[in-house]
């Protein structure tokens, strides 16, 4: 770590639970974010900040005036650009020595399988069904921590899957595959705050299981109610039918 570093992480390092061997593991870190959304946005600006190596965003969407509300990541000049493209401009200026690698194209198959394993953790910032099974799958397999988080209207969740670790389970245990596509965003509506806040929940939660520090969500669910300010949390349990990970 040269001086640069030692200053602009010395908040970070002057904790006890951090300190230079845990900055040393974020800057050595890998982290995969699915979505550069209204989640991916705050996670990737704050996981850029602290210092995490190399974080890839995986996005196939377009800026559009729509996103501007919550998507904090893109501005008004960024319309019509390719939202992972935006995201690395941004995180490059909060951060220039974090290494930004954006893909444009959705994440699935060979090449989801391919970037799970490479990742240390990977953060769910999708907003369907579909791309969510795909990702906890491809965790369960490679055993790959995942920070899934969702938000709308004033309401979001967090949770933390760590596949073959503290008998977690996985988001098909929590979620039937089978079950309703979710309500988005576009349908529904969403206050632009919280998805900040689940975002920066997101990044915390990979910040403490990349420096391996505190307690994790893992093996709950924190639901956050933004009419009342109200944070609960609900214990998860591994499926031992699960058909992701029942034999994990």
């Amino acid at each position: 770590m040269n001086d640069n570093q030692l200053l602009r992480y010395s908040r970070q390092i002057m904790l006890p639970l951090c300190d230079i061997d845990g900055q040393q593991k974020l800057l050595a870190a890998k982290v995969l974010i699915v979505g550069a959304g209204g989640l991916g946005s705050p996670a990737s600006i704050y996981l850029a900040a602290a210092g995490v190596g190399t974080i890839t965003i995986y996005d196939d969407d377009a800026v559009d005036l729509s996103n501007l509300q919550r998507q904090i990541a893109h501005h008004t000049p960024d319309i019509g650009m390719d939202k992972v493209i935006s995201s690395r401009q941004t995180l490059n200026k909060i951060n220039p020595d974090v290494d930004v690698i954006a893909v444009k194209q959705r994440l699935v198959g060979d090449q989801l399988d391919k970037e799970v394993n490479k990742a240390d953790v990977v953060l769910d910032c999708s907003d369907n069904f579909a791309t969510r099974f795909a990702v906890n799958k491809a965790c369960v397999k490679h055993q790959t921590p995942l920070v899934s988080g969702a938000a709308i209207r004033f309401e979001g969740q967090v949770s933390v899957f760590t596949p073959g670790k503290n008998n977690s389970p996985c988001y098909n245990c929590l979620y039937h595959s089978d079950g309703e596509e979710p309500q988005n965003c576009a349908s529904n509506g969403v206050i632009a705050a919280i998805t900040g806040i689940i975002g920066s929940i997101q990044a915390l939660e990979t910040i403490k299981l990349i420096i391996d520090r505190g307690e994790t969500l893992t093996g709950r669910l924190l639901l956050v109610d933004g009419l009342t300010m109200e944070f609960n949390t609900m214990n998860l349990r591994k499926n031992p039918a699960c058909p992701s990970c029942g034999s994990v």
